[in-house]
């Protein structure tokens, strides 16, 4: 098995958002029986010894934590100085970037448009494009939407930084798909994880939809999941708040996709890839669902995804049978093993000082 995984030079939209925000991606996951009863001081008393180790040792200037248990927010806190030199503490409110986490989200606004039967995940994608094609595509292995979300398309990892700085600005969706969507070989050789396709992603979900990406996004996933603490851009009101980055199926009663779909969103898609990603997270039956990462571990299905761009780095982890979650926004640089490990560490203790009753597990 040949997993590639590169972290992205640059998104193509960055998001904006508090921790508070952030957990509402867990707790979308749906509904589990049993009631949930974590005791929290015990859980925190010894998770937040972890928490100052992982400062130090990933050389994280501040971080900011959510646990969550059934649907509901349990703990948050704030950790380190979101800005080091006006020695601004980090809280539950400081803002950062999530980098690739916003994945998640482009695939709900993408499964929306399929449950709307605008296309099927196994149908080509080169016959709903129009204006453009995907280059190099061999008629007998066709890109399909489900290669898109698992990142075993063929299409290369990035796309390249551009200069924020420079006498140009970036180009339009339509101008830089036109120009640099080709595969660079055939769907389901290998997984390499592709931030041109999801790049193409949002541009489908403008193309189906029939409005701008960023309007689709604001309508049908920020306000729905009440993520108030969210923009594409920082507001006024998250100046103050804005950390400075350092390099060293139901929502409260209303359902955004069909709990079959969110089902195929949390199952490993392709079983000739499992196993860990990168030799940093999952173990041997981890493996891509659509966007997330699953794994099954200690009988217990998990989700997860992280997120990285320069100077912040981010990261969900779900136990799905458990209703469980841990969600962390830093603004450290490429992180993300140090976050991986404090996770695990906060749903081993939320597990052993839980009553939770388990649901009835699946493979």
């Amino acid at each position: 098995m040949k997993v590639t995984f590169r972290f992205p030079k640059r998104i193509p939209f960055r998001s904006y958002l508090s921790i508070l925000s952030f957990t509402a991606i867990v707790l979308f996951a749906p509904r589990i029986g049993g009631a949930q009863t974590v005791n929290t001081d015990r859980v925190v008393s010894e998770l937040e010894p972890e928490i100052q180790r992982m400062l130090l040792a990933g050389n994280i200037p501040s971080a900011s934590i959510a646990l969550i248990a059934g649907d509901k927010v349990i703990w948050t806190n704030g950790y380190g100085y979101s800005n080091l030199w006006a020695r601004t503490p980090a809280t539950p409110n400081t803002v950062y970037l999530i980098g690739s986490t916003f994945k998640a989200m482009s695939t709900i606004a993408l499964l929306q448009q399929m449950e709307q039967g605008k296309f099927k995940l196994d149908d080509r994608v080169n016959d709903y494009l129009t204006d453009f094609k995907i280059q190099g595509e061999d008629l007998q292995h066709p890109v399909t939407f489900r290669h898109l979300l698992t990142h075993t398309s063929g299409l290369p990892a990035d796309f390249g930084p551009f200069p924020v700085w420079g006498d140009t600005v970036p180009p339009s969706l339509e101008d830089y798909l036109r120009k640099s969507l080709k595969i660079t070989k055939p769907p389901l050789t290998s997984v390499t994880y592709s931030n041109m396709a999801f790049t193409l992603v949002a541009y489908l979900v403008q193309k189906f939809s029939g409005v701008t990406y960023k309007q689709y996004i604001q309508e049908h996933i920020f306000t729905p999941l009440e993520m108030n603490s969210t923009a594409f851009e920082p507001r006024p009101d998250m100046g103050e708040r804005l950390a400075i980055p350092y390099n060293g199926g139901v929502f409260k009663e209303k359902r955004l996709i069909s709990e079959k779909t969110l089902e195929q969103m949390f199952t490993r898609q392709y079983d000739q890839f499992k196993g860990t990603i990168e030799n940093i997270w999952g173990n041997e039956t981890a493996g891509f669902g659509l966007t997330w990462w699953t794994e099954v571990r200690d009988g217990d299905r998990y989700i997860a995804h992280s997120g990285s761009v320069p100077g912040y780095t981010a990261f969900l982890l779900g136990n799905r049978d458990r209703k469980l979650g841990f969600a962390i926004l830093t603004n450290g640089n490429r992180a993300h093993a140090h976050l991986f490990k404090l996770a695990d560490r906060a749903i081993d203790l939320m597990k052993k000082y839980s009553s939770t009753e388990r649901a009835p597990s699946a493979r």
